[in-house]
């Protein structure tokens, strides 16, 4: 039980890195992120690397061949949906530039609470959830001989260090966010593509 509980835990902060950096890009474009946002947040991210090993694992068991010819799609998928989000919110950045605020009337104001970066809506944190979490399908193969409670247990396992993870990296990017206000959603769309080529290149090169 020992092994099991701790090859789960290393398993999951392994596969919670994605998740993580993209926290902290999430983070950086929202200073101003609320407690109740960063959890629904992590809770979001937790929930897709709960339900990918579950997936890879029935896929594995049931579909094994389908599951196989459907892994070197992984990166591309994740690289698109990543550089989508990260270009989305740069264009947003870009028209946003020059706008008078609404609080004190200047342009480009990079204080005033009342002129935020875009916040992060539940369609893009999903799609950002698919992302993050997508080559944890790839779990299904080494959790294949567990029976479906061994399974369930270790993809409860992996979410909850997810949770954790992603929790500590929203933070340090809100912290960071506040010293780069003024350029916050640009960065966080750039680190979105830059996790995006990342994933990419360790799923194709691997």
């Amino acid at each position: 039980m020992f092994l099991f509980l701790t090859n789960s835990i290393l398993l999951g902060a392994a596969l919670a890195m994605d998740a993580f950096s993209v926290s902290i890009a999430n983070a950086i474009a929202e200073p101003k992120m609320s407690k109740k946002k960063q959890c629904l947040v992590a809770g979001v991210y937790a929930f897709f690397q709960f339900a990918m090993p579950m997936i890879g694992w029935a896929s594995v068991r049931w579909a094994a061949k389908t599951f196989s010819a459907f892994q070197k799609f992984i990166p591309w998928i994740a690289l698109l949906l990543l550089a989508f989000i990260g270009i989305k919110m740069i264009i947003e950045s870009a028209l946003s530039k020059n706008k008078e605020c609404q609080n004190c009337g200047k342009k480009d104001c990079e204080n005033c609470a009342a002129n935020p970066s875009k916040p992060l809506t539940f369609p893009t944190l999903l799609t950002q959830g698919v992302a993050t979490s997508i080559d944890a399908l790839s779990v299904g193969f080494t959790i294949s001989e567990y029976k479906a409670p061994m399974a369930a247990a270790a993809s409860l396992i992996i979410a909850l260090a997810t949770f954790a993870i992603c929790m500590t990296g929203l933070l340090i990017g809100k912290a960071a966010g506040k010293k780069v206000s003024g350029r916050s959603q640009f960065l966080g769309g750039a680190i979105l593509i830059l996790i995006g080529i990342e994933i990419f290149i360790r799923g194709v090169f691997k």
